[in-house]
């Protein structure tokens, strides 16, 4: 195990919900077996003392997990494992999954845990409990300042709605994660779904029902240009950190009335050129777009449980 394909989690051996307690007598275990008097190594002791030295300061540990830093393992045996070609953030395109002779999976069928609970070796944490990685939803929206907190938290709880009636139904394997912290500013990611090796940022805003023409950089209508929230650098930079992943950002603007077909969004206006990292529509076009987007990934099926643990780590 290597700094740069381990977890400080990893390192200890604790999950990322590890109290200051367990992080102790983790560190304790660890530096017993790492520790170059009792026959370890002299890096091995220096990685097991700057996990303990980041997990157990409160100030250093919400940093890193903001960062949404690396958590997944190096496997030995790589060759018998998935390969990944992820493609640029906002690609509608797959990222590259080379498999040796597995049946393709759909959407629709029942989550498969990556890696499997069943199949840890005997005594490891693993980085969530099994019983959270089963949950679709995690955490719901919540008061972040104290100016329009009531009318974005509303806003936000229609798009969890709609999420969780249209999209996690129909794709069991799917996992919504609400409030994140953005790892490219002081922002907030409203919503994340992530499904098998694809991943989607949903930001909202509410507006009357009309026709509005989306350029690439504002909506217009009636003479006036409003501008959607800034999400495409929040893309790129979950694209970066999480690179064996596809992510796409999606800002649904909704209709005060509830319809789901209203306002009407007009792209045909929008220039050409490089293909968008955020997608923006309606309701209706949010559900239609973001199940196709996850149910035509790789392995659709499946719950990335330490992508899923990095996620998590990252909520406000």
């Amino acid at each position: 195990m290597t700094e740069s394909s381990s977890s400080y989690y990893q390192v200890l051996r604790v999950a990322v919900t590890a109290t200051e307690k367990e992080i102790k007598v983790a560190y304790r275990r660890a530096a017993r077996t790492a520790h170059p008097d009792h026959g370890g190594d002299a890096a091995a002791f220096r990685q097991v003392t700057r996990a303990y030295e980041t997990l157990i300061d409160p100030t250093r540990r919400k940093a890193y997990d903001r960062s949404y830093a690396a958590g997944t393992l190096r496997n030995e045996d790589a060759d018998t494992e998935a390969h990944f070609d992820a493609p640029p953030a906002g690609s509608r395109a797959s990222a590259t999954v080379h498999r040796q002779g597995n049946v393709r999976n759909t959407a629709g069928d029942p989550p498969v845990y990556v890696p499997q609970y069943e199949d840890a070796p005997s005594g490891e944490v693993p980085l969530i409990p099994l019983a959270v990685a089963r949950q679709q939803v995690h955490g719901m929206p919540r008061k972040r300042g104290i100016f329009g907190a009531e009318a974005r938290i509303q806003r936000e709880m229609r798009t969890v709605q709609l999420l969780t009636r249209q999209i996690l139904p129909a794709i069991p394997a799917a996992r919504l994660i609400n409030g994140l912290q953005s790892p490219a500013d002081n922002s907030h990611i409203d919503h994340a779904v992530l499904s098998g090796y694809r991943l989607a940022l949903v930001g909202s805003m509410l507006l009357p029902k009309g026709a509005y023409a989306w350029d690439g950089h504002t909506l217009n209508h009636g003479g006036r240009s409003i501008a959607p929230p800034q999400l495409a650098h929040v893309v790129r930079a979950m694209q970066d950190i999480f690179p064996e992943l596809n992510v796409t950002g999606w800002t649904v603007v909704l209709n005060p009335g509830g319809n789901l077909h209203e306002p009407v969004i007009d792209n045909h206006s929008r220039s050409a050129g490089a293909l968008e990292a955020v997608q923006v529509v309606n309701a209706a076009g949010m559900v239609r777009g973001l199940k196709e987007f996850l149910a035509s990934g790789p392995a659709p099926n499946s719950v990335n449980v330490p992508v899923l643990a990095r996620l998590l780590r990252g909520m406000h």
